[in-house]
């Protein structure tokens, strides 16, 4: 189970980078160990996203510290250890540094449905207590708190932090917010959105955009597109296709 979970946690680096979410050595993901002892997976510090592998990924515990692996611990775990603490019902967490969201972050402006990926995020809490490092557990928890039970959440000027059910989860969260901050930033450079979809509507998109399938076979193709682009073999695309439930 533990090799399967880290394997998983390799392939979300990937995708991650893949997406354009690599910051060189910076960004990172955790999983959730499924034998109740609070303790995660997580990319070791020192790599980039795709460089993860079997014998780089560590192990922390609860509060954070390092119990597993030799590679270096991201200064930032606390923003894992905390987010994890404070929701039961999360067992992955995504923190990366999009471009597009960073961008957004600084305009002050509110967060619009001007495509439909926008949609999936009820809510979207803007972290802005500091623009600086999560480097304690009392940052960490302010983070946990501010994120409240949502899957998404901006540090302003510096990132973002999603989590999920599954790692697949918090993944899709991270590329769909960054795509969402992307169209939005291309419609203020134009002028400002001046048309953005109404209420009912947006809220029947994000309850359909909001599904497990999605998240599966979203990573799955950009897994895909990682092989490919590596040279690797490519199963076929009928054997990894997860159908709605």
């Amino acid at each position: 189970m533990t090799l399967d979970l880290k394997k998983k946690l390799i392939e979300a680096g990937r995708v991650l980078a893949h997406e354009g979410q690599g910051d060189y050595v910076a960004g990172h993901v955790t999983a959730r160990l499924p034998d109740g002892s609070g303790h995660f997976l997580m990319k070791p510090a020192g790599i980039g996203l795709e460089e993860m592998n079997e014998d780089n990924v560590i192990s922390c515990d609860a509060s954070g510290a390092r119990i597993g692996g030799s590679m270096p611990r991201h200064n930032e775990v606390f923003i894992h250890s905390e987010v994890l603490r404070a929701r039961p019902d999360v067992n992955a967490v995504v923190h990366t540094h999009p471009s597009h969201v960073v961008a957004f972050s600084s305009l002050g402006k509110p967060f619009l449905p001007v495509v439909s990926d926008a949609t999936i995020f009820d809510e979207l809490p803007i972290f802005d207590e500091t623009t600086d490092l999560i480097v304690n557990a009392e940052r960490g928890a302010a983070v946990a708190r501010k994120l409240g039970t949502n899957n998404a959440l901006i540090l302003r000027n510096h990132g973002i932090v999603t989590c999920g059910e599954t790692i697949e989860e918090a993944v899709y969260y991270a590329l769909k917010l960054d795509k969402a901050c992307k169209v939005q930033l291309y419609a203020e450079w134009a002028g400002g959105p001046k048309l953005v979809g109404d209420a009912s509507d947006s809220k029947i998109k994000g309850q359909r955009n909001r599904r497990q399938d999605l998240y599966q076979n979203v990573f799955n193709y950009v897994c895909r597109c990682w092989s490919r682009a590596a040279g690797e073999r490519v199963a076929p695309v009928c054997e990894t296709v997860v159908e709605k439930k």
